[in-house]
């Protein structure tokens, strides 16, 4: 009886003869192929479309797959797409993988192992491949296939490492081989979208020792593997879809690869991270707005320096609450409504505490209407020390970090910056920033002894947990003079810390961060804007007193900002102030 599945199949027919079907059917009970065969037999799988055999396979091991709606929510129903998975298992991902999303793009092909011809069922869905040589000529016209079918609209699988997960005696642990380029050089020449998926799990013990004997063994261990995986569930995850513009130009393939390596890893269930139940039991109502008359009355009490810059119809301020405690309440109640937005707010009817009292207010008004559009809370530390009563601390970033007598805010005078907000049919548009910066600006070329702003930006919860921890692992310098009270405690895995040692990590959070948000949000504008600044980043901390939300201090050297900001937020007294030495 002529079998279903054997080994003998991989070889051309006019080299068949008595001898070599002998050996190939010895070696296909070796290797347990005999088995697949009974499988095929038992199960009526000879025959069957790509689609009913993938099915049929998998019901056959009563395999159950876990996440596979979530990943067809994720693949675009049309369009250039480059699919890329790790691949723990060496045989049974494949089937899984190109079932699940073919049923979304039936136009998927799968760039895969050769050895996988011997489910001819499938061969439709397959562009074949040496993955375990990288020059093997014959693989020349596989990937030109692969390359031609994105560059038409298609949609591609791909299993980047060429061989299946092992044991890694440097790494200590189970993991990928390095990835093939081909997915960055793929990506890049179609300009295709990236999808990463990662496939959770391993194989039996068995597999891993012998492996560690002798690689090889590894590939002949794959169909005992695949039949192991008998009523098993099989977990699938994918990030979200990462355009190719996403991923920086000047990048090379290498380092593109590797990157979108770890974006498959950053998938793995076994590295996610929950925040903390909100504190807030219930939002109180807002309390009523203040009237733009009665701000108007406030601020034309003001002296005139008070005033710092006008643009169009807008006035940027800055003055105390004990001049202005009106126009406080109003931007205290802007404050709490903007912060819930972002699952930030107190949930009480104003964001306000003593702090407000003290602190200086730099906010900016819609002229006509007096309406305040967005704000800062400033905190200048020689004022705020030389009123300290000595029993409490002045500085309200004081409850979120220990702060050593080393750091800035005890050495000199300087800024402390928070509570930043801009109302939100401005928060679209760089106009809003740009004049708090201008208005920033403007204040210390009147008081030119502020050499250094320090602060933090908030890292909104609307942020996936793995955000904040790349974000954190990628921009802090850790210091003894500065550290958190309340520490994030979700370190990146391993993976991506061992990338990390090897690539610059901030230059690919655009793209890290792409994979990773549901909507694609990038990191903050705020800290993008630091970033250009030249800020130092210190620590990451967790402030409880604020929804337990995270925030990454930060300080600035003002008079070493680059030139061109010096003088778009400074104007005229730039080079004033860049020469300024304390008397």
């Amino acid at each position: 009886m002529t079998t279903a599945i054997s080994l003998l199949k991989l070889v051309p027919l006019e080299k068949h003869n008595a001898v070599l079907a002998g050996v190939m059917g010895l070696i296909d009970r070796l290797l347990a192929i005999h088995r697949l065969d009974h499988l095929y037999r038992e199960h009526q799988l000879t025959g069957k479309s790509k689609e009913e055999f993938a099915l049929a396979l998998l019901e056959a091991l009563n395999v159950t797959i876990e996440g596979a709606q979530s990943l067809q929510q994720k693949v675009p129903q049309k369009g250039a797409l480059v699919i890329a998975s790790n691949h723990p298992f060496g045989g049974i991902e494949g089937v899984i993988l190109a079932y699940v999303i073919g049923q979304i793009r039936a136009d998927l092909k799968v760039l895969a192992n050769q050895g996988l011809q011997l489910f001819s069922e499938l061969s439709d869905y397959f562009i074949f491949t040496n993955p375990l040589s990288e020059r093997d000529p014959k693989n020349g016209p596989s990937l030109r296939a692969s390359l031609r079918h994105v560059k038409q609209g298609g949609a591609l699988l791909i299993f980047p490492a060429g061989r299946v997960s092992y044991y890694q005696a440097d790494k200590k642990r189970i993991s990928e081989h390095q990835w093939n380029r081909i997915v960055a050089n793929l990506v890049t020449r179609s300009q295709a979208h990236y999808l990463p998926v990662f496939v959770s799990g391993q194989n039996s013990p068995l597999f891993y020792r012998l492996g560690r004997i002798y690689y090889r063994l590894r590939m002949l261990m794959l169909p005992r593997e695949l039949l192991n995986k008998r009523n098993s569930s099989i977990e699938i995850s994918a990030g979200s879809c990462i355009p190719a513009n996403a991923f920086r130009a000047d990048t090379s393939d290498i380092e593109q690869t590797a990157l979108q390596r770890i974006q498959s890893y950053a998938q793995d269930p076994a590295w996610r991270h929950t925040w903390p139940e909100s504190n807030v039991v219930k939002l109180k109502r807002l309390i009523d707005q203040v009237s733009g008359s009665v701000i108007k009355s406030e601020l034309e009490k003001l002296a005139e320096n008070q005033t710092l810059l006008s643009y169009r119809n807008l006035d940027v301020y800055y003055a105390y609450q004990e001049q202005i405690p009106q126009t406080v309440k109003e931007i205290a109640r802007l404050r709490e409504s903007v912060f819930r937005e972002h699952d930030e707010g107190s949930g009480n009817s104003l964001d306000t505490d003593d702090f407000d009292q003290t602190y200086t207010h730099l906010f900016i008004v819609e002229r006509e209407a007096g309406r305040i559009i967005g704000a800062y809370r400033m905190g200048q530390s020689d004022r705020l020390l030389s009123g300290a009563s000595g029993k409490t601390d002045p500085f309200y970033l004081s409850a979120m970090f220990n702060f050593s007598s080393d750091f800035i805010n005890r050495k000199e005078p300087c800024l402390e910056m928070g509570r930043s907000f801009l109302i939100p049919e401005y928060q679209n548009s760089f106009q809003g920033l740009l004049l708090l910066w201008r208005g920033i600006g403007r204040f210390v070329c009147q008081f030119p002894q502020y050499r250094t702003l320090y602060g933090t930006v908030s890292l909104s919860k609307l942020y996936d947990p793995r955000s904040v921890s790349l974000i954190e692992h990628a921009l802090v310098t850790p210091t003894p003079n500065a550290t958190a009270r309340t520490q994030l405690g979700f370190p990146v895995s391993a993976e991506i810390a061992d990338f990390a040692r090897q690539y610059p990590l901030a230059n690919h959070l655009t793209s890290l961060l792409a994979g990773i948000e549901k909507d694609g949000k990038d990191i903050p504008i705020l800290l993008k804007h630091y970033q250009k600044l030249g800020a130092k980043f210190h620590c990451l901390g967790i402030d409880s007193n604020f929804n337990y939300t995270p925030g990454l201090l930060l300080s600035v050297e003002l008079a070493n900002a680059p030139e061109k900001l010096g003088k778009l937020y400074l104007g005229d007294g730039w080079e004033t102030y860049k020469d300024y030495k304390e008397k």
